[in-house]
């Protein structure tokens, strides 16, 4: 891939209301990202009924931000251990191919390496008791002694606990935000983001500069779940988004389980309908690895490249973190995530029949890879509740 294959590629990517499931679709219908930008707004219309998009596509200054996004991510990238994975990279995790559509560009800081490994993610409340930030921190600290990657989302509570614990064994850690790399979220987890750059791993799919908003994390929460052989929630209230998280990690084929905790803690009950809903329930490090016997192998993950009928390859060399990772003139981002206007034209749409994504995605021209993400959004929310066959259902006016 050259670089101006490449630039087009990132361009394409930050366009503007373009997720990745319209990126792929015009991605193999031009051939290239530079025959897709090229190509007229018409044509691609014809491919793409979401309006927003193909306002983005006629309009000079959503271009140019677009342009603009690419450039940054390029000169992110010059710095130490910083690396933009593209989808069509040979070495690119096909983990994160199967149960999601794959996002066309990955920033990532570290040790890059970690992704091929079998990891599991741990995941629960932000508002951890005592009790459960010990918990998440032991099973991060016995997974790592056992050289497992621990996955989490450098939350406050349970995934703070978790990184902490993989990184006092030494064993490794992937951290993926719902932020730009460039922006630390919460700011009071600044020098753990600092250790997990030297020592793991960051992954982030958005675009320098981009603030905590709400309907990131359900984003960032299914990578997460794709990215770990096993999802284990330690400690979650019935409306946290660790359900999702596990919901999601369930769809994909992969293993849940959770540790359950006092019947008088609000905080356990969602763990304890996880239990209910067949989920592993779990004690000890042996429980997890009795379930996982993959965790224990050696042999590194398989990548995907979606260079399969594309004749260019794009090899860049694994990195290591030395140098500070984050952008000292960025500011950081307020403790308090901020909320773009979502949903009602969805909720509306809906009514209160049980609805499958894929015909909602048709109905309001919408990109599926949105679709979800707002979905996941409203479902965090309690406005609506997933039910069987992958269907959803409207349950708040």
């Amino acid at each position: 891939m050259t670089e101006n294959e490449r630039f087009a590629w990132l361009q394409l990517a930050f366009t503007p209301y373009i997720g990745a499931e319209s990126f792929l679709l015009l991605l193999h219908h031009f051939g290239s990202a530079q025959n897709a930008l090229s190509a007229p707004a018409e044509q691609v219309a014809a491919l793409i009924r979401h309006k927003q998009a193909l306002e983005a596509w006629r309009g000079g200054d959503k271009r140019t931000a677009a342009r603009q996004a690419a450039e940054a991510a390029l000169e992110w990238e010059m710095r130490d251990g910083c690396r933009l994975m593209l989808l069509r990279d040979d070495d690119f995790p096909e983990m994160l191919t199967q149960g999601i559509t794959a996002p066309p560009v990955l920033f990532l800081r570290g040790n890059v390496q970690l992704l091929h490994k079998p990891s599991a993610a741990i995941v629960g409340s932000r508002h951890a008791t005592p009790q459960a930030m010990r918990i998440a921190k032991d099973f991060g600290k016995s997974l790592g002694g056992q050289n497992i990657p621990v996955v989490s989302g450098m939350a406050s509570g349970i995934d703070t606990a978790a990184h902490q614990g993989a990184l006092e064994a030494e064993g490794g850690t992937i951290a993926v935000w719902g932020t730009g790399i460039d922006r630390i979220y919460p700011p009071s987890n600044k020098n753990l983001a600092y250790e997990i750059a030297e020592k793991g791993l960051i992954v982030s799919e958005f675009p320098i500069g981009t603030r905590p908003y709400a309907g990131n994390f359900p984003r960032r929460n299914r990578l997460i779940a794709a990215l770990s052989q096993v999802t284990l929630v330690v400690e979650a209230a019935l409306e946290s988004g660790s359900l999702i998280t596990a919901r999601l990690a369930a769809e994909m084929g992969r293993e849940v389980m959770a540790v359950p905790g006092s019947i008088d803690n609000p905080h356990s009950k969602g763990c304890h309908k996880l239990i209910k809903d067949g989920a592993k329930l779990v004690e000890c490090l042996d429980d997890i690895l009795h379930e996982c016997p993959r965790l224990l192998q050696n042999e590194g993950a398989s990548s995907y490249s979606i260079n399969k009928g594309i004749p260019e390859k794009s090899i860049t060399a694994v990195q290591t973190a030395s140098d500070p990772p984050f952008s000292s003139e960025g500011k950081m981002p307020s403790e308090k995530t901020e909320k773009r206007p979502v949903g009602g034209g969805i909720l509306d749409r809906m009514g209160f029949d049980p609805v499958h994504p894929d015909v909602l995605a048709e109905q309001l021209g919408m990109p599926a890879a949105d679709l979800y993400a707002e979905l996941l959004e409203l479902e965090l929310d309690g406005s609506i509740a997933a039910m069987p066959g992958g269907r959803y259902q409207r349950i708040r006016t």
